[in-house]
């Protein structure tokens, strides 16, 4: 899998664009959607990849980047048409999420991005997978996990900051489609990742990145 690299801003603060991008970089799967380059995470891509930036800042806007992340994961789940009353007793015709949300980081990096998910999902379930390179066959193994009992019947945000070879992504989707997780219901919310990966995203349904 091929990412695009950030996006570059020109001369309008609303026209975006890769000077140094490859054009088979450019493209990626049809399951796989990048946050929209805008002026706010260019700014925001600048500030964690300077040199200079002390850890404190490095952390707050990481952070905020993996809130857009969270929040544009969300657009990509199923909804449903929901009537309200309001408070002068009209009515609304709305929307709700299909079913219950549930995040699952990949120890410990993911751990990382639970807040961000805690910020736009009141009291969400969060569930835990602990995946390691084995010694030995170098493969990922399974070392712990730990989710809600009805995870099976949740829509899943699987959390991870970085991604390298894919290995840990794709034990982890193993892992939760044997919990009885559907594949469609599955979101993988990744910040960071190398420009290519040695192992395809099947069965990854869906994957968002910054």
């Amino acid at each position: 899998m091929s990412l695009p690299p950030p996006p570059q801003l020109h001369h309008s603060p609303s026209t975006f664009t890769s000077p140094n991008a490859n054009p088979s970089q450019a493209v990626l799967p049809p399951s796989v959607y990048a946050l929209k380059p805008t002026a706010q995470l260019e700014a925001l891509y600048t500030i964690i990849r300077d040199k200079d930036t002390h850890r404190g800042d490095f952390l707050f806007y990481s952070d905020r980047i993996i809130r857009l992340l969270v929040e544009e994961g969300l657009n990509h789940l199923p909804v449903v048409k929901k009537t309200v009353t309001t408070p002068t007793g009209s009515t609304y015709e709305g929307v709700g999420f299909k079913g219950k949300i549930c995040g699952v980081s990949i120890l410990r990096a993911g751990e990382a991005m639970e807040q961000g998910l805690r910020e736009v999902c009141r009291s969400v379930r969060i569930g835990k997978i602990l995946i390691q390179r084995d010694e030995e066959t170098s493969l990922p193994r399974l070392f712990y996990s730990k989710f809600p009992s009805d995870i099976a019947s949740r829509y899943v945000l699987l959390l991870d900051p970085m991604l390298a070879t894919g290995g840990s992504a794709i034990k982890a989707v193993e892992v939760l489609l044997e919990e009885g997780v559907k594949e469609e219901r599955i979101l993988f919310v990744n910040l960071i990742s190398s420009p290519l990966v040695s192992k395809p995203f099947a069965p990854v349904s869906h994957a968002l990145k910054s």
